[in-house]
């Protein structure tokens, strides 16, 4: 919300009525209603891009289905097969040899490459064609290496058979996709869940006010929809009709249930209480507040992060050194005459240690993580470079109204004369109730907090550039601003009212029967967690600034409330991204935290762009994250969560490329005259084990 039109028609000298009255408001609402005709052009677009999301996410679940499957399938073909080699056998001291058993272990053998070596083979092939070559190349070398060597020594009766290396390498490796799929997977159920949120079906209300419940996939824009005690909100809609009380904490987070009525949004998910409502479609498909946030989170779980791009650059040189670090290890030993069998068998142990499994998983599953905990405190990461930048911020700018306070007014000050506070309270309740200015719905909030009685109002007038007029119990009443009191040279308690105005207040004046009665104190509504925000960033030694178009005092009042340490004032929209350019230039790292909308420039300037409430089109356009709860504490938990994050995934990469360089020269058989040679199924085992470590690393990430 601009601080500048909030402030145009209700400053402390002011109370302009201007904007007081129903043709303004209508007008709002026209453009609104424009604006939301306009966002539905890009529905079909919205529309196909989800469903690729979803048809993506469906095709992951299959494959995780697939490589679990062919492990428990291979994981039996391999028993028989290690049963027959000759090597396992000898090292169990027995003798299970009978005549034809090493064409039986070829053709398990066979079976077990074909089928439990598919996914690699294909996945190598797919490699290959696009000249990027990686882990999947490197797998399906080495059992491709592995299985030929083996059928040549069966059929030749040269060297020993490596199918019992080859099974397990192959069993090993599903076991290894399965565990990386399936935890992947896994961190992005949170979005499955706020799918099944959704019901079915709707009650349609038609054109005669009949009910029939249709499915919500067929409701459009505009559509009146009832709902019931207890129901689910089948949609994105506004209140026409009805009182009832929301529960929206699965939705946003907000675990006391929200009051509704007439002109107040309902989200689709969230549960009515034990009222009845009906409310008009605002929102289908795509422009759905949960749609939003699925397809929010999903970008940012598919998007490759800085940190990702460096073990994807670690891993492909990796492979390189696999390969050439095999061909030398082959070469070496043939050469000091250990035997074309013994090269092999080292030559294939070096290129699966060097397998770069863990490496591959060090980061996604970080990221998965990170994106499923944001989602679920509603930190929706929409840019994972910015995210990950986060962790560098040392000044977060913030806007005043809709950020750091809730961008609607709020009584703070009541001063009856000759009456009560609820007395005077009542009367002005009962005019401004015909009013949708702001100024009018903060009186009207109270009013109704208070249970208030609400008085009959008749003749009722707007009087433009003074307030509003109308005869409550037989007697005219005003409510006017300070200026229309100075012009008609009432009295009034002039220094209280300055010592108010400088508070940044706005201040109305109530009278009846031209006789003052009293005035009422109004100001936005500081957030509650705002302090506790600013006083963790000051602990982080992160400076706060706030930027506002708002004028000086009341600038400089919320700024010394919420202790910020430099307060921006009077500064227009445009004029904001030159400010974030300053500080930049500054050599600081700024996050810039807004509403979304007359913040759009300086959110995409910052370093990191924060937009404090999720599905506006300039938030998601423009904005790196996204605070669902509209609580600046989050703005502190996205800096925390992205220093965890990054920490998480250094771990794991200092772990796969450490184990890397270790494995690699035992497996290569440096230490060989010492006794301590790697075999290719250890060296498996072992490469697997430092991917269940890296899984395991990633699940402890958490917000500090």
């Amino acid at each position: 919300m601009s601080e500048n039109n909030m402030h145009k028609g209700h400053n402390q000298e002011d109370h302009n009525m201007k904007e007081h009255n129903h043709s303004n408001h209508e007008h709002d609402k026209s453009l609104q209603e424009n604006k939301d005709d306009h966002s539905q052009h890009d529905d079909h677009s919205q529309h196909d891009q989800n469903k690729h999301g979803e048809s993506h996410h469906d095709h992951h679940a299959m494959m995780v289905e697939d490589f679990k499957k062919r492990f428990i399938i291979s994981l039996f073909i391999m028993v028989p097969i290690l049963l027959l080699s000759p090597m396992i056998q000898m090292f169990l001291g027995v003798d299970w040899r009978f005549t034809g058993d090493s064409y039986l272990l070829f053709v398990l053998s066979t079976i077990l490459f074909i089928y439990g070596g598919k996914p690699f083979l294909k996945g190598a092939v797919d490699e290959l064609k696009s000249k990027n070559p990686g882990m999947m190349t490197l797998i399906a070398f080495a059992i491709s290496v592995a299985y030929s060597y083996s059928a040549i020594a069966v059929f030749t009766k040269i060297g020993s058979d490596f199918f019992w290396e080859l099974a397990t390498l192959i069993v090993i490796m599903l076991l290894g996709h399965w565990i990386e799929m399936k935890s992947v997977l896994g961190a992005s159920r949170a979005l499955d869940e706020l799918l099944k949120l959704m019901p079915e079906e709707a009650h349609l209300i038609d054109e005669n006010g009949n009910q029939k419940d249709v499915p919500v996939s067929s409701l459009k824009t505009g559509d009146a929809i009832l709902v019931k005690p207890g129901e689910k909100i089948p949609i994105d809609g506004d209140v026409f009709d009805g009182n009832s009380e929301v529960n929206e904490s699965m939705i946003t987070g907000e675990s006391v249930p929200v009051a509704k009525a007439s002109g107040d949004e309902v989200i689709g998910g969230s549960i009515n209480g034990e009222g009845v409502l009906k409310f008009k479609v605002s929102k289908v498909g795509d422009a759905t507040f949960l749609s939003q946030v699925v397809r929010l989170v999903r970008e940012a779980q598919e998007s490759k992060s800085q940190t990702q791009r460096l073990a994807d650059l670690a891993a492909k040189w990796l492979f390189y050194i696999a390969i050439v670090a095999g061909t030398i290890t082959f070469s070496s030993w043939m050469v000091l005459g250990k035997g074309v069998a013994f090269a092999i068998e080292r030559a294939v142990t070096v290129i699966i240690i060097s397998c770069p499994h863990a490496l591959g998983l060090a980061t996604p599953l970080v990221t998965a993580v990170s994106t499923s905990i944001g989602a679920k405190n509603g930190l929706l990461i929409r840019n994972r470079n910015a995210f990950e930048n986060a962790r560098k911020v040392n000044s977060v700018v913030f806007d005043k109204t809709g950020t750091l306070t809730e961008g609607a007014f709020g009584i703070t000050d009541i001063r009856a004369i000759d009456k009560t506070e609820d007395e005077l309270l009542a009367i002005a309740y009962s005019v401004e109730s015909n009013s949708e200015h702001p100024i009018a719905k903060g009186i009207v909030n109270e009013g109704k907090q208070r249970n208030l009685k609400q008085f009959e109002v008749s003749d009722y007038l707007n009087l433009p550039g003074k307030g509003l007029q109308a005869t409550v119990n037989n007697k005219k009443v005003m409510v006017v601003s300070p200026g229309y009191m100075k012009l008609q040279k009432h009295d009034f308690n002039f220094e209280h009212y300055e010592e108010l105005a400088e508070q940044g207040k706005t201040v109305v004046f109530v009278l009846e029967d031209d006789k003052l009665i009293g005035y009422i104190a109004l100001s936005d509504i500081i957030r509650d967690t705002a302090k506790e925000a600013i006083n963790t960033l000051k602990e982080m030694h992160i400076e706060s600034i706030m930027l506002t178009g708002d004028n000086h005092k009341v600038a400089s009042y919320v700024g010394k409330i919420l202790s910020i340490d430099t307060v921006i004032a009077e500064v227009l929209p445009q004029e904001k991204s030159d400010k974030i350019d300053d500080l930049i230039k500054q050599g600081k790292k700024v996050a810039m935290t807004g509403d979304g909308v007359n913040d759009a420039p300086s959110l995409a300037k910052a370093d990191l762009g924060i937009a404090i409430g999720a599905g506006t089109d300039v938030a998601i356009e423009t904005a790196d994250i996204i605070l669902v709860k509209s609580n600046p504490l989050d703005v502190v938990n996205i800096i925390k969560l992205s220093k965890a994050t990054y920490k998480k995934m250094i771990q794991n990469l200092i772990w796969a490329t450490g184990y890397n360089l270790i494995a690699l020269p035992l497996a290569a058989g440096v230490l060989y005259n010492q006794g301590i040679l790697i075999s290719p199924a250890l060296g498996a085992v072992f490469m697997s084990l430092s991917t269940v470590i890296v899984a395991i690393n990633a699940k402890f990430l958490k917000i500090d």
